[in-house]
């Protein structure tokens, strides 16, 4: 049997899916901001800690980078029973996130010329003023654009958060098919949000790559 495509129903789809699109980008800019500070702050103890401190972070870092973010979904969400599934969501996909960005913040870090490390050491500046007003700001602008492209990776991971019950819009759109045994209008639908949503920022990101090149 072919799926015959029906705009009544998809236009009956389409609030259950605004509202699903409401908790996909919640949870992405929640996400997103513990991904780009943690990963910030993960990278500057791999820099500058001691070694029995970096060590250990490096470690998990690793760990966490290498397992399916689903997985850990599923752990997090059996093992704090006391937070919301959509907490639990918004938690794992910044800390999974924050390993990557760590990587980019890292890479931004050691693209800072050895000259202006000798200038600020040269002028007796602290560590910590040499880290805010001269590493940090060069180190930041040039990781902007990396940094956007994993706000779109993780935008498009929010449909894992179907494991933990969250009703994102993928997960909007197949209760809406299994109520009606009719997957194709809502299914499409929630395929073309994404791409609305993501192509503005993709373009928005090639800008930022060209103007901060």
């Amino acid at each position: 049997m072919t799926a015959q495509w029906s705009w009544d129903r998809a236009f009956e789809a389409l609030p259950m899916l605004l509202d699903g699109f409401k908790i996909t980008l919640l949870a992405t800019v929640l996400g997103f901001v513990i991904a780009a500070v943690l990963g910030l702050v993960i990278a500057l103890i791999r820099q500058s800690a001691p070694r029995w401190v970096s060590a250990p972070v490096r470690a998990a870092s690793e760990f966490i980078r290498l397992t399916p973010l689903v997985v850990q979904l599923l752990f997090a969400y059996y093992l704090f029973t006391g937070l919301s599934a959509l907490q639990i969501g918004v938690a794992v996909l910044g800390i999974h996130y924050s390993t990557y960005m760590a990587e980019v913040y890292r890479a931004g870090i050691e693209a800072v010329p050895v000259g202006q490390w000798e200038a600020a050491r040269a002028l007796s500046l602290a560590p910590t003023r040499t880290w805010r007003a001269i590493v940090l700001p060069q180190a930041i602008r040039r990781v902007v654009p990396a940094l956007g492209n994993y706000a779109v990776s993780m935008f498009k991971d929010t449909p894992y958060l179907f494991a933990i019950t969250v009703v994102e819009m993928v997960t909007a759109a197949q209760q809406f098919g299994a109520r009606n045994f009719q997957y194709l209008e809502a299914l499409t639908l929630a395929g073309l949000i994404f791409l609305v949503a993501s192509y503005p920022t993709s373009l928005l990101i090639r800008r930022l790559e060209k103007r901060l090149a």
